[in-house]
């Protein structure tokens, strides 16, 4: 479960974690206890707000209720705003990234930090990202947190303050059941302290039932995922700018892995299935259309599945209502040469090898 920012500052509080003095407000406009400038932040599971429109800074009360009119009710990225955390501003020395999450392949927590905060970890240079696994057997050493704060370039007093902070998430990771805990951008102020001035946790679903503190927001489907799950459509919107469209759970996260490291960012994900009805797949395309991606990856592999038909369907849809991106195709399976030919012939780019296509969209969607 994704909590929302205001959500994560307040396990932060509950773990002695510095967060900014600010309050929920929605239409009723109580500002009360506030001193401005304030920050408004747009409450919903997704990045990139600022971007949207749902991050506004205001300088006086009157010009704070006039944001929060602009704010709320908006559709960022299919989520309607219904909540604006506000929080008083403060004067920034440093901004620091610091993460726990799981690395399901050594089985351990990972602590990821960097000197440069305030960005997407995604647009860090590989070379500037901090990285430490911890023994889940032993926790958290004070080892392993010298280890990365003794490369971030902080005076002393700073890295004391960083290293009660990396414990302290580390313990919230795992008392809480946490696959992620992020806080991006961790400050260093003018006065020398250490606060949170975002956060993103993510807790397992199956371990809730042991956090009867933590109440479940229902956040609601965007309105394609809506439309996507009355046509019994798998899709799911994310964060970044290419469309993929698999067959299956596993040849789909694998799509999104080798996008990712391309440097490519998956931005919606449509899982056909087993099905090779053509009108099914004219379905999916619609949609993605309507997702608006950079780039539409397609990827098949037809054992029940006959490539062919699946082919014929993109053409179909393709033809008629058109598709205003490239459209990279790696196909494979039951006549998979009969469904190139159909591919091809329809204007789409073809590649043999899931890697060739991943590098392509990325590529082509501003990735290396």
């Amino acid at each position: 479960m994704k909590l929302f920012e205001y959500r994560g500052k307040e396990l932060f509080s509950k773990y002695g974690i510095a967060v900014p003095n600010g309050k929920v407000v929605s239409m009723d406009k109580d500002f009360s206890n506030l001193n401005f400038p304030v920050v408004l932040k747009a409450q919903v599971p997704i990045g990139g707000r600022g971007k949207a429109g749902g991050i506004k800074t205001s300088k006086n009360l009157k010009e704070a209720e006039e944001k929060l009119s602009k704010i709320m009710g908006t559709d960022i990225r299919g989520y309607k705003v219904g909540k604006v955390l506000v929080e008083e501003m403060v004067n920034i020395k440093k901004e620091l990234y610091i993460s726990i999450s799981l690395d399901r392949s050594k089985r351990m927590p990972l602590i990821m930090a960097s000197a440069s905060g305030g960005m997407d970890i995604e647009s860090v240079p590989d070379d500037e990202i901090l990285k430490e696994w911890i023994s889940p057997l032993i926790g958290i050493q004070s080892f392993n947190i010298r280890s990365i704060v003794s490369k971030l370039g902080l005076e002393k007093e700073e890295g004391k303050k960083v290293s009660i902070v990396l414990s302290k998430i580390y313990k919230l990771f795992r008392d809480y059941d946490c696959e992620l805990v992020e806080i991006n951008p961790l400050i260093i102020t003018k006065d020398g302290e250490s606060m949170a001035l975002d956060s993103k946790i993510i807790i397992n679903d199956d371990a809730m039932f042991r956090h009867s503190d933590i109440i479940p927001e229902l956040t609601e489907l965007t309105s394609l995922e809506k439309e996507a799950k009355e046509k019994g459509i798998a899709f799911v919107q994310l964060g970044g700018n290419i469309g993929v469209i698999a067959n299956g759970a596993g040849l789909t996260m694998a799509t999104l892995d080798a996008l990712t490291h391309f440097k490519g960012q998956g931005g919606v994900f449509l899982d056909l299935g087993g099905t090779d009805d053509p009108e099914k797949v004219k379905q999916a395309f619609e949609l993605m259309k309507k997702a608006k991606p950079k780039v539409i990856f397609l990827n098949l592999f037809g054992g029940i599945t006959k490539c062919d038909t699946v082919a014929t369907g993109v053409k179909a849809v393709i033809t008629k209502e058109g598709i205003d991106c490239p459209i990279i195709t790696r196909i494979k399976g039951m006549n998979e040469d009969a469904a190139k030919e159909i591919l091809k012939d329809a204007g789409l780019i073809t590649a043999t090898t899931l890697q060739d296509a991943a590098q392509r969209s990325s590529g082509l969607a501003g990735g290396k």
